[in-house]
């Protein structure tokens, strides 16, 4: 039976010990100033640990039947509690070994039976505090990497829509582009483990998706809205939308996010590169483009095909896979193929 004193308290002590006396001595110690959890074994200290998030400390035995004291340190390792709650190792054992693996597994002190009540709560009153500040701190900063974060997406996403708009676009294209970018990316991860990535690493590819075109502020109103073919000249100079992107880019890491720079960078150049070769500017082929910038440039086809342009009508949906599949929009990574059929050939067209 696990027993709670005085739960009403701001901050709670779980005491863990087999021997019901011990635990009534540390309750007597520290009933008038916090709230009291207690735990007869290793494995009732797992159970109040993982149920209740508002622990202050444990005040844990050592030798125990059963999961022991270095059992409930080892779970609380995986689990991460013990980066925010301070244990204290509070036995009679003298192991040499047995203490210095508690030491390495996180406990914050050893208090050896017996004590001495007053310089037991002096010790833990003052490293409770010290924890709660810490993690306080720990909680503000974490806010306000947020907020900076969050101040950053918006002017990276702010950035694209003016872009867009440049372009004759909505700026619906940027948030098209970043759906497309995550259904594949999140898909081909799951599906070929030479391209897996994590989710936070897969949340990075999408915002830097939206810097995919930059580089077309540099180019000429006359050409971004031409409403003809381009000629041969005018074409070499809209590719050029992916260099001047990267040159744009390098002026601007200090508003991004760790990691978004990376990813912004390669899109913006790679994103018009081919499987075969046959794209831009570097003439990459298969995957020595990074898969991240494979689907992006997959990403960037399929809506542009599907939406009404200066030069062009919008193609159903049907028609653009078509096209995609026959190979009119250069050559692709037929594993991305694979995944974008299963996500999308079998919609409706618009």
């Amino acid at each position: 039976m696990i027993a709670v004193i005085g739960m009403k308290k701001k901050k709670t002590l779980l005491i863990v010990d087999d021997i019901e006396i011990n635990r009534a001595i540390l309750i007597e110690i520290f009933k008038e100033d916090y709230g009291i959890m207690e735990a007869c074994d290793g494995a009732q200290a797992i159970e109040i640990l993982n149920s209740n998030a508002e622990i202050s400390a444990v005040l844990l035995d050592l030798v125990m039947p059963g999961i022991n004291g270095l059992g409930v340190l080892k779970e609380m390792n995986r689990t991460g509690k013990i980066e925010n709650i301070p244990v204290f190792l509070i036995t009679a054992e003298n192991s040499e070994k047995m203490l210095l693996e508690g030491y390495h597994l996180g406990a914050i002190d050893i208090i050896m039976k017996p004590f001495v009540p007053y310089f037991i709560k002096c010790r833990i009153n003052n490293v409770i505090e010290l924890y709660g500040h810490r993690n306080e701190l720990k909680q503000k900063v974490s806010e306000q990497v947020e907020k900076i974060s969050a101040l950053n997406r918006s002017m990276v996403e702010t950035l694209a829509t003016v872009i867009e708009f440049r372009d004759c676009e909505s700026g619906e294209h940027v948030r098209r582009i970043c759906g497309l970018t995550k259904a594949l990316m999140t898909k081909v991860s799951d599906m070929y483990p030479e391209y897996y990535l994590p989710s936070e690493e897969i949340d990075k590819i999408v915002t830097s998706s939206v810097l995919h075109d930059v580089g077309k502020i540099s180019i000429p109103d006359r050409i971004l809205n031409k409403p003809g073919r381009l000629t041969a000249e005018e074409f070499e100079l809209m590719k050029e939308h992916t260099t001047k992107g990267c040159e744009i880019l390098r002026n601007m890491p200090d508003i991004m996010e760790e990691g978004v720079y990376e990813y912004s960078c390669d899109i913006c150049r790679h994103h018009h590169e081919r499987w075969d070769g046959g794209g831009y500017p570097d003439g990459l082929a298969g995957d020595e483009i990074t898969i991240w910038s494979q689907v992006v440039s997959l990403a960037d086809v399929y809506d542009a095909l599907t939406s009404k342009r200066v030069y062009k009508k919008a193609f159903s949906h049907e028609t653009a896979v078509k096209m995609i599949y026959n190979g009119e929009c250069g050559a692709f990574n037929p594993k991305l193929l694979d995944v974008f059929e299963l996500l999308f050939a079998g919609k409706k067209g618009a």
